[in-house]
């Protein structure tokens, strides 16, 4: 063993070890996001923008760290600026940076014959010139970096999963982006001495890419990094000592090599998970050996999960990379129920349900109501969240069974409870642990008004009481919301609280402490009962409704400004938005969709000629949003249209039937 310590006898290689490893920390905190996010063209467009003011330091002989920070950061700049435009996609921007900036160190360059050695050191580091001054500016980066992550990881997070979210939870979106970026140049300004720019590259997303194999968690994300590119700073030490290769690059080569060892290691872990135990080879032993404390969600979780369903997982289900969003939709004249999966394209055929009338969904579960039955059908597939991560399943779609009920106004689903609220006002509350089981098992009943579960609680709106009143989960009383809600009718969950709509305006319940408080948001004026908002459309989890306003327009209620505004379009058929930068989407009797500004009010584009019109007395189509698409029913064409609202209302596919959907619900988000 005394070639593996040899090395490390002299002193630069003692300093460039205890550099090498400080850069592992820093481009683990750094490199996390850089993976999770997918902003690895932005981290080598970077790397590479550094070099027009490295050579302008060089040339005046100025500090070669000073010099690169202030290309770094006119590049950081330049991207958040252009990264806001919406006429072209952000890696647009960032390209045309790279470009320029690369294309202007090269003109510096070429001018004069007396780079050769300080670029070479500028493009390929030298590890093993490292002092004991970078030492301390390296130790300063970590800790700063440390600082920023932990300070701004919440809305890192946020802005990773939903940027919609993250302003939703005030978190603001765009100064998180440029935190980000921040984070990004301070890691590769501070670790380009040490390995050079177009290796930091490398020592930034091998590490954090080799750890996703073996956790989920951010924070086990980012020490696993840290832990692989140890390894690869002292393996590649020693291997550049005796094999007499560029140290920096050795590092950097070893940091790529152990990310594809860790690849292979996953892939035969996952396989002897399947088969049942089998040896195991010694480059696997070791790198489980070394992470096994660090895993989150993955390499030590045994093959069955260990907790409830309502976490996440059931027997089954096949955990997937992206969500799985899927429609379930039905024919009101035949009866046909479908599911359409939205990824693969496929149509699963569940049969029929005679004189199907209306359809709700929790976000996994789909009921439809039928000559007073409610069927239930587990449309296989959903989302959970953990919060600093997500995960998603799918599995075969299948029927439930039914119960007494209907029609169905609504249905919402939170933890280990399902409520689907009727028509005729009373609520039937389903056991959602046993429904993820394939077992339908009913809580109770609540006969005073439509309920819907929140903070491990039911929110009950009684029309008679014109009051809010929160219940236990098995519809035991515990408190009466202290606002009043005149006349109570539809309501919305999102991440800011419980929306109501009420005679005089919106009441958002919000729960802390496990006391509950509403707030009235009234509406601008007065409001005659045929205009009121009867009935909320959002994007789930969005603080951003939308409601027909009679033959007036449509309602815009944004939770977070607290404010109620109308949007004078004329009557429409149907309505939804995705919030917060999405336009509000309104079908007309014309068959048009058209596209409003939700600032300003006024027609954003072109209405798009899309459905047959609807009849006076025909079935209302309905427009459902997530975070890219929108999806319109066309009963006449037995057609379901996808449009990709953020592009001028573009139709990216149809979706052709053997049935009409009249009714429809998205599931998997």
């Amino acid at each position: 063993m005394e070639w593996l310590f040899v090395p490390f006898e002299v002193s630069f290689v003692q300093r460039a070890l205890f550099g090498g490893l400080l850069v592992s920390c820093l481009c683990a905190i750094a490199g996390t996001w850089v993976v999770v996010r997918g902003m690895a063209f932005l981290s080598d467009a970077m790397a590479h923008g550094m070099l027009p003011g490295v050579a302008v330091a060089a040339l005046l002989g100025g500090n070669l760290l000073l010099g690169a920070a202030f290309s770094a950061a006119a590049m950081a700049v330049g991207v958040s600026v252009l990264g806001r435009s919406a006429r072209f996609a952000p890696d647009t921007g960032i390209g045309l940076l790279f470009v320029g900036m690369l294309s202007a160190g090269v003109i510096v360059v070429s001018r004069s014959s007396s780079f050769a050695v300080d670029l070479t050191g500028f493009l390929f580091g030298d590890v093993l010139a490292v002092e004991d001054r970078d030492l301390w500016y390296l130790a300063a980066a970590v800790v700063l970096a440390a600082i920023v992550s932990v300070l701004g990881h919440r809305a890192f997070v946020a802005l990773t999963f939903d940027p919609r979210k993250a302003h939703t939870l005030g978190l603001r979106p765009r100064w998180a982006h440029v935190a980000l970026i921040g984070l990004v140049t301070l890691a590769i300004v501070a670790s380009f001495h040490i390995v050079g720019t177009l290796l930091v590259f490398g020592l930034l997303i091998a590490p954090p890419a080799a750890a996703v194999y073996w956790a989920h968690r951010i924070p086990s994300i980012m020490f696993t990094a840290a832990v692989f590119g140890a390894l690869a700073t002292v393996a590649g030490l020693v291997i550049s000592w005796h094999a007499g290769t560029a140290a920096g690059a050795t590092i950097a080569a070893t940091a790529v090599a152990l990310f594809f060892l860790s690849t292979l290691s996953a892939w035969l872990r996952d396989r002897v998970r399947s088969t049942g135990p089998a040896p195991k080879p010694l480059a696997l032993v070791l790198i489980l050996a070394a992470i096994t404390p660090l895993l989150g969600c993955g390499a030590d979780a045994p093959s069955q999960p260990v907790e409830p369903t309502p976490h996440g997982y059931v027997a089954g289900a096949e955990e997937t990379a992206e969500a799985q969003p899927r429609l379930v939709v039905a024919d009101k004249g035949t009866g046909g129920l479908r599911v359409v999966d939205l990824i693969t394209e496929d149509v699963i055929d569940l049969g029929r349900t005679e004189g199907v009338d209306s359809i709700g969904g929790d976000g996994r579960f789909a009921f439809l109501s039928a000559r007073g039955r409610v069927r239930v059908v587990d449309a296989g597939a959903w989302t959970v969240d953990h919060g600093d991560h997500v995960h998603y399943y799918r599995a075969p779609a299948r029927d439930l069974g039914a119960f007494a009920g209907g029609p169905v106004a609504a249905a919402h689903g939170e933890g280990a409870v399902t409520a689907i609220a009727f028509e005729t006002g009373g609520t039937t509350v389903l056991d959602r642990s046993a429904l993820g089981t394939g077992s339908l098992h009913e809580r109770g009943v609540i006969a005073d008004g439509p309920a819907v579960p929140y903070a491990e609680h039911l929110l009950v709106a009684v029309p008679r009481r014109g009051a809010v009143e929160v219940r236990t989960r098995d519809g035991v009383p515990a408190a009466v919301v202290a606002e009043p809600c005149p006349a109570p009718s539809g309501s919305a969950v999102t991440r800011r609280g419980v929306v109501f709509g009420c005679a005089d305006g919106a009441l958002v319940v919000t729960a802390r402490d496990a006391v509950f408080t509403g707030e009235k948001i009234p509406y601008p004026h007065g409001v005659a009962e045929s205009d009121r908002a009867a009935e909320f459309f959002h994007r789930p989890g969005s603080t951003t409704l939308v409601a027909r306003a009679g033959p007036r327009g449509v309602w815009l209620l944004d939770i977070r400004r607290k404010t109620w505004s109308l949007l004078e379009t004329g009557p429409v058929v149907a309505v939804n938005t995705a919030g917060e930068g999405a336009p509000v989407l309104t079908l007309t009797r014309d068959g048009l969709l058209h596209g409003y500004d939700a600032a300003s009010g006024h027609e954003s584009t072109a209405a798009r000629p899309l459905t047959a019109p609807v009849a006076a007395d025909g079935e209302l189509p309905v427009i459902l949003v997530d975070n890219h698409r929108a999806y319109v029913n066309d009963p006449g064409a037995r057609v379901i249209h996808e449009i990709d609202y953020l592009d001028n209302l573009r139709g990216a596919r149809r979706f052709a039937l053997d049935i009409s959907p009249t009714v429809m619900v998205e599931v998997g988000r």
